[in-house]
């Protein structure tokens, strides 16, 4: 009988990664402060530059260190998470004047900014299409597409999607569309939000996506694709939210029927 093979011996590289990551965890190394030089690491653990700088940027991966151009690595500050939950629609949260984003800004003490990129008439993704209704051969949406900030940093961004044959002459064409947003505007057309359908899925981010969010390697993205529903139980908006997965939480607290 042929004797089980000893298990594979970790990376150097690895070993290190995680002593180190032990070390930030148990607050031997605490948030804020510089990890040692490459040359420091390498001494303190026996082993070759190359090998420090490997296990550095293993933990750059995991979210846990983040490089300052000319000054070091550093242990990263915990993150705050933004925090959206099932009661963002609320009349109760609406009666504040602030939209979710806004609100939940306010909360954490943060200047909220909403960047509007465009709004164009457009063929919708299949997926939107097929929620919304509409046909995904032809110009069948308007597509607002916005970026948001708090205190500058970026934190997600929200691909809206109405219908054309709606939108168009109204404000829901304008940057600023007034009062209670597009929900307030979409209510004067007829559509009372009374129920939604999110469905939530982890993904790794785009190139742009990357870009914009300036998201450290490894980090993934949640996506939300949002469907509003009607007082007839018809869809009337199509939102897909991309947010950064190390700096947001969803919070759903849903009866069970």
């Amino acid at each position: 009988m042929t004797p089980p093979e000893p298990p594979t011996q970790q990376p150097a590289s690895r070993r290190i990664a995680e002593e180190l990551r032990r070390r930030i965890c148990e607050g031997e190394i605490p948030a804020g402060e510089k990890l040692p030089s490459e040359r420091a690491l390498a001494e303190e653990y026996g082993a070759a530059r190359n090998t420090a700088r490997e296990a550095v940027r293993l933990l750059a991966e995991q979210g846990l260190v983040t490089a300052k151009h000319g000054r070091g690595v550093f242990v990263r500050e915990p993150q705050k998470l933004f925090r959206f939950g099932s009661d963002r629609y609320s009349i109760k949260n609406r009666e504040t004047g602030l939209t979710p984003f806004r609100l939940e800004a306010q909360r954490q003490g943060k200047v909220p900014r909403i960047d509007v990129l465009y709004i164009e008439r457009e063929t919708p993704p299949l997926d939107v299409a097929e929620r919304l209704g509409v046909a995904s051969d032809e110009q069948s949406v308007v597509h607002r597409e916005n970026h948001y900030f708090a205190d500058d940093e970026p934190v997600q961004i929200v691909s809206t999607y109405l219908r054309w044959d709606e939108a168009r002459g109204t404000l829901l064409m304008q940057p600023k569309t007034g009062k209670d947003g597009i929900y307030g505007r979409l209510e004067d057309l007829g559509h009372v939000m009374t129920r939604v359908r999110d469905e939530i899925s982890a993904r790794m981010p785009t190139p742009e996506e990357a870009r914009f969010l300036q998201l450290l390697p490894g980090v993934p993205v949640l996506e939300v694709l949002h469907t509003s529903l009607d007082q007839d139980s018809q869809p009337f908006e199509v939102s897909r939210y991309v947010h950064r997965a190390d700096q947001t939480g969803l919070l759903y607290e849903l009866p069970v029927e």
